[in-house]
């Protein structure tokens, strides 16, 4: 595999005079985002890119990005995570034939409370701007953000019967021994009238979902609640989700339905495990590790999580990037042990997840940085052609009834900002 000369990167952050709506900015472009309850990161251009494969893509985009930091003339007058030189990648859940990709985006907006900040990174060496870049001067002109119009939903890689099939044999999998828990995903494909605006689902997500982060990467759309891994300096922290219930639209009975998730023995082993998986991870990285005893609710629009915030003091100098690859895979998205609930992954799952699962988010040239889990997200692999994924956690009390539920409300998240619903779902 050839290796990529970093590219030579002029780059300048200047503070903005008021904070700014990071979403409303966006141009009709390409655009990557990383954003939650009004505050992150958005970016359009392409300074640079790196399109990596394998079972090395990690250790390889972090090399690359160390290259690109080092080449780069920086002038920063800002200096908090997220401003200097910023990429935004997004991994591959496995070494399949899908591209992990970094991309250094030509203008950065980000926003921290009442703080906001420009960046514009320039892609020849001596273009440094004469003058402090402004808004006004990066804004292109708006471009109207249409709506996807009526939609249509197709089968995915698997049937309904097929993919129940598949828990089923994952339950028989577990209680025959040498499995705790597997995670099997399932996906569902909605096809547009007009071509899909990745501003408008963003838009959507992020008004519906303001506890998750909303991104998007190379046409990879979502809003995660699942905080993989987040470096502020010397402090590390990673959001544990596992163990999911729907919403009632009595509050009663919400109520209750969070209790009897706090309580449901299948969800705590489920729970349970993931967190120890990422506990494991941090301790080779971190000292002073902080895991609760017991998880709390994390009540989205749709479902209802167990929570757990796990943290620590960074030891060494491992990158955000770096933290992502020694904590993926979780246990919340693939299983444990890993390796043998990877294997039972590639056996039932019937399709490649891609970037599906993989962590997504943003580095800086310090190494501080956030990235998520891609969840509650859709692959556009056409104009008008959205991949949606949505997995479940497979222990031995799961039954294939429970699971599709879980499922179906998972992609209720994707399908409502599209404008899909369970229904348009074709025959077969």
């Amino acid at each position: 595999m050839r290796e990529y000369a970093p590219p030579r990167l002029s780059v300048v952050t200047v503070a903005l005079p008021e904070p700014v709506d990071l979403l409303s900015l966006l141009p009709a472009e390409p655009v990557v985002s990383w954003v939650r309850d009004g505050d992150g990161l958005v970016g359009w251009g392409q300074a640079a890119r790196l399109d990596v494969y394998g079972q090395e893509r990690f250790s390889r985009a972090q090399r690359w990005w160390a290259q690109v930091c080092d080449a780069a003339d920086v002038r920063d007058a800002v200096s908090v995570p997220g401003t200097g030189p910023t990429a935004f990648a997004s991994f591959t859940f496995a070494s399949g034939p899908a591209a992990s990709i970094m991309i250094v985006p030509q203008v950065v907006i980000g926003r921290r409370h009442d703080k906001s900040w420009l960046t514009v990174v320039s892609e020849h060496p001596g273009t440094r701007p004469a003058a402090e870049p402004t808004l006004a001067e990066v804004l292109a002109a708006p471009a109207r953000i249409q709506a996807p119009g009526r939609v249509r939903e197709e089968p995915g890689s698997l049937s309904e019967l097929g993919w129940r099939a598949a828990v089923d044999e994952a339950v028989a999998r577990v209680r025959a021994g040498g499995l705790d828990k597997v995670v099997l995903a399932r996906d569902t494909v909605v096809v547009s009238e007009h071509d899909l605006d990745p501003r408008f689902l963003m838009t959507q997500l992020s008004a519906a979902y303001p506890e998750c982060w909303t991104f998007t990467v190379a046409g990879l759309v979502g809003a995660t609640p699942e905080l993989l891994v987040r470096r502020t300096g010397s402090t590390v922290v990673s959001r544990v989700l596992a163990g999911t219930v729907h919403r009632a639209a009595d509050s009663s009975a919400d109520g209750r339905l969070a209790a009897a998730l706090l309580s449901s023995d299948k969800d705590l082993v489920e729970h349970l495990y993931a967190v120890e998986s990422v506990a494991a991870a941090l301790a080779r990285h971190c000292t002073d590790l902080r895991v609760p005893a017991s998880p709390s609710i994390l009540a989205l629009a749709n479902v209802q999580h167990l929570a757990t915030d796990v943290s620590g003091m960074l030891a060494d100098d491992a990158s955000a990037v770096a933290l992502a690859a020694s904590l993926h895979p979780t246990a919340a998205v693939c299983g444990t042990p890993t390796e043998r609930a990877a294997a039972v992954i590639d056996e039932l799952e019937g399709m490649d997840r891609g970037r599906y699962a993989g962590p997504v988010g943003w580095v800086d040239s310090r190494g501080d940085g956030e990235f998520g889990i891609a969840l509650r997200c859709g692959s556009l692999e056409a104009p008008r052609t959205l991949r949606l994924y949505a997995g479940c956690g497979i222990v031995a009390g799961s039954t294939a009834d429970g699971e599709w539920a879980e499922s179906e409300a998972k992609l209720s998240a994707m399908r409502t900002a599209v404008g899909a619903s369970a229904q348009t779902t074709a025959a077969g």
